[in-house]
């Protein structure tokens, strides 16, 4: 049964600490892929200070430049101006590397090979685990409306800095956003919440009439915002102090903000740094690719599909979807449809979606879905879907 509330949802920008982590590893993950499509890696990272540590595992055939990665990150980022509060700093930070190759019991549970011990010879998931996958019709992106405007607030501002047309914005930012439901509709935003990095010198009145005019106005929904919407920019009052200078950042610890934004379920896995033979990332977007595809179909308003895999085995062992009242045929006609048109093995979800190549840091910022030009975006499956559910709803 349908009921009000609010909900809310968050963001963070690339220069967040975790943000900054999570880029780094994407960075050395797409650096293999470029040169050698059948990498393993699993490359973790540490900021702190004007300190980068790197661990994990990785088995390449790429000659990797390691250090030249990791400042090219974070000139990317924007933490490269020469001034004293610049802790973290592309030019000079320090870099350890303690990253090894992968364990080969694992590497033998991936392979398509036979393996003393292993029931079948095909490629396997990389990790047990539980990955979920969500769609919705609040919003043109198929996501839900929270995250969705959080992720637009701090896109304005990233834009803002990179086009150098506001000088006292820095690269550490967050939002906030809460949405009030009727009957599972958006209809008012409660709050917004934007604290952004700055120089010492501006004013917090400046900051605020900015981001409220120039950002929030700009990017938000009007018919959503009201007198009574309440923003708060910068509430502490001060943010010079920030990025890695200010807090350590680790990565894959923005799993929701990468995700639903606390809407969707979570089975855990982090993204960043992982190549597509782990199923916490590959399989995720396949979840995500499929839930989108039923509800651009017609066949729910809201989608959650949950599938499980166990390590060095092929087959998922479940797969679930939860349309939550909405669907417009059975559920179980739906999960039939799916498994019709789309293949959950690790390798063919590899091969469906064109994981084996270096398009991994266009994800790592302000959520791994929504951006049109990465695969699990695509409808390209749509009339396949349509045909297949169509037929098995007929046969119920």
């Amino acid at each position: 049964m349908a009921y009000d509330y609010i909900f809310s949802s968050e963001s963070v920008g690339e220069g967040h600490p975790d943000k900054v982590a999570d880029y780094i590893s994407d960075s050395v993950l797409d650096a293999c892929l470029a040169q050698d499509r059948l990498s393993r890696v699993a490359c973790e990272t540490l900021v702190k200070s004007n300190c980068v540590f790197l661990a994990g595992e990785i088995s390449t055939r790429a000659k990797l430049n390691i250090e030249a990665i990791v400042r090219q990150a974070i000139d990317d980022i924007g933490y490269r101006c020469p001034k004293d509060d610049d802790v973290f700093n592309a030019n000079t930070v320090f870099i350890t590397n303690a990253l090894t190759a992968q364990s080969p019991d694992i590497a033998q549970g991936v392979d398509a090979r036979a393996a003393k011990g292993k029931k079948i010879a095909e490629q396997g998931a990389g990790d047990q685990g539980i990955m979920f996958g969500y769609a919705s019709d609040e919003t043109p992106e198929f996501m839900p409306a929270p995250v969705m405007f959080a992720h637009r607030l701090l896109h304005e501002l990233r834009d803002l800095r990179h086009g150098g047309k506001v000088a006292w914005l820095r690269p550490d930012c967050k939002s906030q956003v809460a949405v009030a439901y009727q009957d599972g509709v958006p209809v008012h935003i409660e709050n917004v919440v934007i604290s952004t990095q700055h120089t010492a010198e501006v004013e917090h009145a400046t900051i605020e009439k900015f981001c409220i005019e120039n950002v929030i106005r700009k990017v938000l929904p009007k018919e959503l915002i009201s007198k009574k919407t309440q923003f708060l920019i910068n509430p502490t009052g001060k943010f010079v102090v920030g990025g890695p200078h200010g807090d350590a950042g680790l990565t894959g610890r923005k799993i929701i903000v990468d995700t639903y934004g606390g809407i969707g379920r979570h089975g855990g896995g982090a993204f960043s740094g992982k190549d597509p033979s782990k199923v916490d990332r590959s399989a995720a977007y396949m979840c995500r690719w499929v839930a989108k595809h039923i509800v651009a179909a017609g066949l729910a308003k809201r989608c959650e599909l949950q599938v499980a895999y166990a390590i060095g085995y092929p087959h998922p062992t479940s797969i679930y979807v939860e349309t939550f009242g909405t669907g417009t045929v059975p559920d179980a006609a739906i999960v039939a449809a799916v498994k019709k048109v789309f293949s959950f093995k690790p390798a063919e979800i590899i091969q469906q979606l064109n994981l084996l190549r270096p398009i991994y840091r266009q994800s790592t910022h302000y959520g791994h879905f929504t951006k049109p030009n990465l695969p699990w975006e695509k409808l390209t499956k749509l009339a396949a879907l349509k045909k297949a559910a169509k037929f098995r709803s007929k046969g119920e």
